[in-house]
């Protein structure tokens, strides 16, 4: 029987135009149809940063051309955003197993992700959207209205809330695909942020860290392993420093020292690890691993990357 996993792809994996996104696609899809060819059953999420951002920036913008246009919610950009993602991530990652002989079909499911509106992070935004600005453009930003921070030395973004995922809605047709056979993609973006009113879905203005997203469907399938894939092969400590140092093993009491002792910046590795414990702290055996899309292969037979564990 082959092990089920759930990849999370960072948003080095994506690209940030829709050229770059045909590209690295392309890139990706072969490092995934690797993993299957190895012998697993993959589901594949991703990360929406730059084009969740992108989509809503172009209905706002619009909006001052055509004042009748209706305003977009952030909830329906997340959707646009799966869609397009999906369509690209699906044909490449298609294309490159045909390639290779391999038979299985890939389909996309436009996801919605269960969030409770009394969740303390509507009222405090931390969550990155669209492009890098500079420091003049973010001013210009705020003067319109939105948060922006910096963003991990990186540059300025746009931050919006990030709740903390519950449920997801379409969970039963994700397991009744993979056990078919099929290779997933969902949870794009981390899901559209939804909140039950009775039997209605109510669509929110939040975006879900995708990180979160996917250790929760990772742990609602059952998967054997949930894999961070992001742009680097390891989890550091000291990053950046002269006495950086690189760890292939975290148990969950050397997660919590060094995240108590600020080793992971908050908009970038602290997110991969906190998902990453939830995961394997679910349930006894099970085990997450923080690497590289390059090192995934190499990652999944002990050879690299950080294994995070109970």
């Amino acid at each position: 029987m082959n092990k089920k996993i759930v990849i999370a792809l960072g948003g080095n994996a994506l690209g940030n135009t829709l050229a770059e996104q045909m590209a690295a696609v392309k890139h990706t899809s072969r490092a995934i149809a690797d993993l299957v060819e190895a012998g697993y059953d993959v589901v594949v999420a991703h990360g929406n940063g730059p084009q969740v951002g992108m989509i809503n920036n172009a209905f706002t913008e619009y909006g001052k051309i055509d004042p009748k246009f209706p305003f977009m919610p952030l909830s329906m950009c997340v959707a646009m955003s799966q869609a397009y993602i999906g369509y690209d991530l699906q044909n490449a990652l298609r294309e490159e197993l045909l390639g290779r002989g391999i038979k299985k079909s890939v389909a996309s499911i436009i996801t919605q992700v269960v969030v409770d509106e009394k969740d303390p992070a509507f009222e405090r935004p931390t969550k990155p959207i669209g492009p890098f600005m500079t420091e003049q453009e973010a001013e210009a930003a705020r003067a319109r209205g939105m948060m922006v921070v910096e963003d991990s030395g990186r540059g300025y973004r746009r931050v919006v809330a990030s709740p903390k995922p519950k449920d997801i809605v379409e969970i039963e047709t994700i397991e009744a695909l993979v056990k078919d056979g099929e290779i997933v993609i969902a949870c794009g973006g981390g899901g559209i942020p939804v909140v039950k009113e009775g039997n209605h879905l109510k669509g929110v203005g939040a975006v879900i860290d995708k990180d979160f997203a996917s250790s929760l469907m990772a742990q609602l399938i059952d998967a054997d392993s949930f894999v961070v894939l992001t742009a680097v092969e390891k989890v550091a400590i000291k990053f950046g420093k002269p006495e950086q140092e690189w760890l292939s093993d975290l148990n969950m009491e050397q997660a919590e020292k060094y995240i108590a002792d600020k080793e992971f910046a908050e908009g970038s590795m602290l997110p991969k690890v906190r998902a990453a414990m939830s995961f394997a702290a679910s349930k006894p055996g099970r085990k997450a691993l923080i690497t590289s899309l390059e090192k995934a292969a190499d990652g999944l037979a002990g050879r690299t990357g950080t294994w995070i564990h109970s």
